[in-house]
């Protein structure tokens, strides 16, 4: 009889702490709109889950050099800082996959703007890395 394995896992303070310093520092490298170093954090290919604007779901994977030029497009060229003020719940499926979802406040060039979405992260080598990101609205970027 083959069982299956124990899928309950429950993080301890510190796992829980390391996914929190990790998106400490990626937001630093956003707010700086570093979108060298925020590639420098993701698994690539990198899956990416979306809606488009007729209200269908959306999918597409990036590499490294997709996900630099959408995001530096998206982020722009302002001169001033980004600012995040992020509630962050992540859910650990082991001690090497977690699917975090995060409640954020953005401002950016004097506007401020409400997100929420969702990220998988898996580590690799002791180091979490994003491998999927999933918010809405984005899909009809997802397709050209």
């Amino acid at each position: 009889m083959t069982f299956l394995p124990d899928t309950g896992y429950t993080p301890s303070a510190e796992e829980l702490a390391s996914i929190q310093e990790w998106f400490a520092a990626y937001d630093a490298h956003s707010a700086k709109r570093d979108v060298g170093r925020m590639a420098d954090m993701a698994v690539f290919p990198l899956n990416l889950i979306s809606d488009d604007a007729a209200g269908n779901g959306a999918s597409a994977q990036w590499d490294r050099r997709q996900f630099v030029e959408t995001m530096s497009h998206v982020m722009g060229e302002g001169s001033d800082d980004i600012s995040f003020e992020s509630v962050r719940t992540p859910v650990f499926l082991s001690p090497a996959m977690a699917v975090v979802f995060t409640d954020s406040t953005m401002t950016m060039d004097g506007r401020t703007q409400q997100l929420r979405y969702a990220d998988i992260l898996i580590k690799q080598d002791g180091t979490w890395a994003f491998q999927t990101m999933m918010q809405g609205g984005w899909g009809d970027n997802l397709r050209q």
